[in-house]
C-alpha cells in the first residue's frame, strides 16, 4: 500500500509554521494522529505529537500489527521552538519516547503537561526528572507563554482515575487571548462532558473519529457522528478530526465525519496531514 503523503513535510512545513505571524489570529497544524501544532503571537503549543515508528516497531510480527498507512511529516529534533507539549494520557501515540525526548532537548524551557496521575510512568518512560512534567487533573489550571491550561476528564473507553482521585486520561482546555480551543485526547463520550465543554464557549474543538470497535482489541473513541454531534452540542465554532489514517487497523474514513457534520449543520475542517489552518 502507498503511503498517505502530507500536505507540506520537513522543510516546506517548517518554513509555514515559522513565517506565520498574525496580531488577531491563530494558525494550527495537523501532524497526524492527534498531534496538533498551534502558534499565536509567536508562542507555541504542541497537543500529544506522535512523530516515529515506535508502535510500527513494536508490534511488528505480533497479531496486532501497526502498519503505517501515511508517510511522516517531520523530526520532532527540528520542533526547536516548542514552549509547551502535551500528552493526555500514557497511551504511546500520546507519550512517546522517540517523540519526546528530542523535543524537550531541543527547547530547553519548554513545560511539559501531563495527567498527574500519571506521572511516574512518564518520568520512567521519558527519563525526565521526576519534578520536570507539569501534573494537571481535572479542574485544575496551568498558564504559560500566555496559554491558559484547563484539564478536563477524558474516557477511554471509561474515566479512570487513581487512589487520589487524579484522573490518568484527560483532554485539555486551552484558552488564550479571547479564543478557547478543546483538544480531547482520547475519548468516549460520557455523561457531563457537554456540560463542561459548553462553558467554555470553544472556539474550535479537535474530536477523534476512529470509533469504539470491540474486535480492534484497543480503546476506543468517538466515532464520526458522535464528534458531530459532540461540536454541535457544544456550540464549537469549528470541529477538526483526528485519529485517523495513521494505522491500518485503527482508522475511520473522513469522509463519514463530514457527511454526519452535514446532517448536524456542524462547521468542519478535515485538515491533510502538514497542512495549516488559520484562525479565525
Amino acid at each position: 500500500m502507498e503511503l498517505i503523503k502530507p500536505k507540506q513535510k520537513d522543510s516546506v512545513l517548517l518554513n509555514d509554521i515559522q513565517s506565520f505571524e498574525s496580531n488577531t489570529g491563530f494558525k494550527i497544524w495537523w501532524l497526524a494522529q492527534s498531534g496538533f501544532l498551534l502558534k499565536w503571537r509567536g508562542k507555541y503549543l504542541l497537543f500529544d505529537p506522535y512523530l516515529s515508528d515506535t508502535l510500527t516497531h513494536k508490534y511488528k510480527d505480533t497479531e496486532k500489527p501497526h502498519t503505517r498507512m501515511s508517510e511522516l511529516v517531520i523530526d520532532p529534533a527540528q520542533l526547536s521552538f516548542i514552549d509547551i507539549v502535551t500528552s493526555s494520557h500514557n497511551h504511546t501515540d500520546h507519550l512517546d519516547a522517540d517523540t519526546l525526548i528530542p523535543i524537550i532537548k531541543k527547547n530547553k524551557d519548554i513545560k511539559f503537561i501531563i495527567p498527574e496521575a500519571n506521572r511516574e510512568f512518564v518520568v520512567n518512560r521519558i527519563g525526565c526528572p521526576k519534578d520536570f512534567p507539569v501534573g494537571l487533573n481535572d479542574g485544575l489550571t496551568y498558564e504559560h507563554a500566555g496559554f491558559k491550561i484547563t484539564g478536563v476528564p477524558a474516557a477511554h473507553n471509561d474515566i479512570e482515575r487513581n487512589e487520589k482521585g487524579q484522573c490518568k486520561f484527560m483532554g485539555y482546555v486551552v484558552q488564550f487571548g479571547h479564543f478557547a480551543v478543546y483538544h480531547s485526547g482520547d475519548t468516549v463520550w460520557f455523561k457531563g462532558l457537554e456540560e463542561t465543554l459548553t462553558a467554555y464557549k470553544i472556539d474550535i474543538a479537535f474530536l477523534p473519529i476512529n470509533g469504539n470497535k470491540p474486535e480492534r482489541k484497543v480503546a476506543g473513541n468517538l466515532n464520526p457522528g458522535e464528534a458531530a454531534r459532540l461540536g454541535k452540542v457544544i456550540g464549537a465554532k469549528l470541529v477538526i478530526p483526528h485519529h485517523y489514517h495513521l494505522f491500518e487497523f485503527n482508522t475511520e474514513d473522513p469522509q463519514k465525519f463530514e457527511a454526519q457534520c452535514y446532517q448536524y449543520k456542524v462547521n468542519y475542517k478535515v485538515l491533510e496531514m502538514g497542512e495549516g489552518l488559520v484562525y479565525p
